[in-house]
């Protein structure tokens, strides 16, 4: 049986949209965007006809909520390895600086 999806949360245009969805999906959360069609031909972003709908399904919606509200504070960040953190192991064998 398919799952029932549910709106989770509805932004301004496609583009942001697609972003979301992309960033629910690196955490699992199965997702996606729907947009009024002439919204999307004519590359609207405000009013009803820009406005972008995101769904998840029904028993995904409360660990979406809790990362849409993280997403919202800021409180997302990419880390990068670099020297001061230590999961960084350096170059690879063979790269020149490795020598």
């Amino acid at each position: 049986m398919k799952p029932e999806y549910v709106l989770a949360y509805t932004t301004t245009g496609h583009i942001l949209a697609e972003s979301i969805v992309t960033l629910l999906k690196s955490f699992g959360i199965d997702a996606f965007t729907s947009q009024e069609s002439a919204g999307m031909a004519y590359g609207l972003t405000v009013g009803a006809l820009g406005e972008a709908r995101i769904y998840v399904p029904e028993n995904q919606l409360e660990d979406a909520q809790r990362l849409l509200e993280q997403m919202e504070r800021g409180e997302l960040q990419i880390s990068t390895p670099n020297e001061d953190n230590p999961t960084d192991e350096g170059p690879l064998e063979g790269d020149s600086e490795s020598k």
